[in-house]
Order: structure tokens, then C-alpha cells, then sequence
């Protein structure tokens, strides 16, 4: 009788024994993953006007570019998940705005002090400037003889700001358009006699289309240095963070890297540290 009541009890606790481990791997598998999820941070909308080659442009279905390389580095650096979304230019600021559709935007967007009133920037990733571009034989020695032609701009941008200074804000003789593309299918279509844009834009499309024999002026007097920067909705919680992701990933090299495949020389990253607040 003993015996069997002995050999009940060891039965009891050996039983006990393997609730009571079973119950300990749960409980802290349950709390591992509960840290875990604490940790994950959220997935972020990007918008974009992937129109802008070739910094965001379409190929084969996806957004690729430049800015897509740069941002993909710095998502990474910042620990976050992230989906790129094609929007449009004009739709792209009250999409930020109101921080609902998307978190961010990148889309070559230059960092100005009207623009600054309404949303947040992070610091500079992109120097640029603007160029015109137009045919050959059209006389255009310096940005002030686009007086008294017909110019093709993308709407809302700088690009927009700078013929608008040398040939007024009210002119009639500058043609907006949705987007780069449209505005160097006009010149090639005698639209437009001249399209003034980014300088990265208008060389890489001469570079891609030497058979549409188009030409090229800088003009340091007239188009200053300006800055790209992200987007974010004013006071947005994401700017610091990836302020000094930006900053990792140009320090670290690998912005130069990126920067080199796409535009074939090394960047001037001295400058963009130097702009950064």
C-alpha cells in the first residue's frame, strides 16, 4: 500500500513538474515576443513623383532611381521598413500635409524657406542647380536670354521659381507642365523653345538622347546652389532620427558609393555635412 502510494506521488509531481516547465517556456516565449513587438518599428509610406529620372522614374513596374538607392541605405541605417508610393508632384505636398496617405515623401524636393513653413526637412543629401536646355541653333549664352522665349517648366517647382525671377511671376511665356517629361516633349515638339530644370535631370537626358542634338547652359550667376531634402509633416517625430541617418550613411561611405553609380563621379560631401543644422 506504500508502495503504490509512494509511486502515485512521484507520478503527481513528475506531472507537475512538466506543467510547471511547459508553463515557464511559454511564459517566456509569450514575453520574448511581446519585446520583440516593442522593438519592430512601423512600416513608412514614402510618396513620390516617380517622373524625375534620374532620381525617380518607372522601370518595368517599380520606382527606381537614385533617390530610391539613397533612401533604401538610409532606412536601413534608421531601422525601418518602408514602401515607396507614386503620387504625383502637385498631390505629393498635401499628402504630406496631412500625413495620412503617406509618413515622408523624396522626391528631388529642394529645400526652401516657403516650403519650410508648412512642412519639415531633414538635413541636405542633394546639391543641385538648375539648367537650361534647348535646341541647337537657338541663341542662349546666359539664363537672362530666356527673355522673350517660350519656356517649359514643371509646375510647383523651382525650376518654375527660376525662370519666373528672370521673366516675371505673371509671364505668359512660361508653360507649366505636370512634369519634366511633358516639359522636353514640348521642346522636342517646338512647343517650347527652352526648358529650364534641374541640371541633373537635363544632363542625363542629353546624355541618354544625343540624337535630339539638344544643348546645355549652366548659369552660376543667376541659378544658385539648392538643396534636396526629405519631406515630413510639420513637427514630425521622424526627422531626427533620420537627420542622423543621413549623416551615418554619408560618413560612412556608402552615400558616395550610391552617388557614383548613378552619376559616374564622387560627390561633394563636405558640402551636404556642412548644411546639415
Amino acid at each position: 500500500m506504500r508502495m503504490f502510494t509512494k509511486g502515485l506521488l512521484i507520478t503527481v509531481l513528475a506531472c507537475l513538474l512538466a506543467i510547471m516547465t511547459a508553463c515557464g517556456q511559454n511564459e517566456s516565449s509569450s514575453t520574448s515576443t511581446s519585446e520583440g513587438d516593442s522593438e519592430k518599428k512601423e512600416k513608412l509610406i514614402v510618396g513620390t513623383d516617380a517622373a524625375f529620372a534620374p532620381f525617380e522614374y518607372m522601370d518595368k513596374g517599380e520606382i527606381v532611381g537614385f533617390d530610391m538607392d539613397f533612401l533604401d541605405a538610409v532606412m536601413k541605417e534608421a531601422g525601418y521598413e518602408w514602401e515607396p508610393k507614386n503620387i504625383g508632384w502637385d498631390p505629393l505636398f498635401e499628402a504630406v500635409r496631412q500625413g495620412k496617405e503617406v509618413d515622408m515623401a523624396i522626391s528631388g524636393i529642394t529645400i526652401n524657406e516657403d516650403r519650410e513653413k508648412t512642412f519639415d526637412f531633414s538635413n541636405p543629401y542633394f546639391e543641385s542647380t538648375h539648367m537650361v536646355m534647348f535646341k541647337e541653333g537657338t541663341d542662349i549664352q546666359t539664363a537672362k536670354d530666356i527673355e522673350g522665349l517660350t519656356v517649359g517648366v514643371q509646375n510647383g517647382t523651382t525650376g518654375q521659381a527660376a525662370a519666373e525671377k528672370i521673366m516675371g511671376d505673371k509671364s505668359s511665356s512660361i508653360k507649366k507642365f505636370e512634369n519634366n517629361v511633358v516639359a522636353i516633349m514640348a521642346l522636342k515638339n517646338n512647343d517650347v523653345e527652352a526648358v529650364v530644370t534641374d541640371n541633373t535631370v537635363v544632363n542625363e537626358y542629353v546624355k541618354n538622347n544625343p540624337d535630339d542634338n539638344f544643348q546645355t547652359i549652366e548659369d552660376p550667376e543667376n541659378f544658385e546652389s539648392e538643396f534636396y531634402g526629405l519631406m515630413f509633416p510639420k513637427d514630425s517625430e521622424l526627422k531626427a532620427e533620420f537627420d542622423e541617418a543621413i549623416k551615418k550613411v554619408i560618413e560612412s561611405g556608402e552615400y558616395a558609393k550610391i552617388y557614383e553609380e548613378w552619376f559616374g563621379k564622387e560627390p561633394n560631401t563636405d558640402t551636404l555635412l556642412e548644411q546639415a543644422k
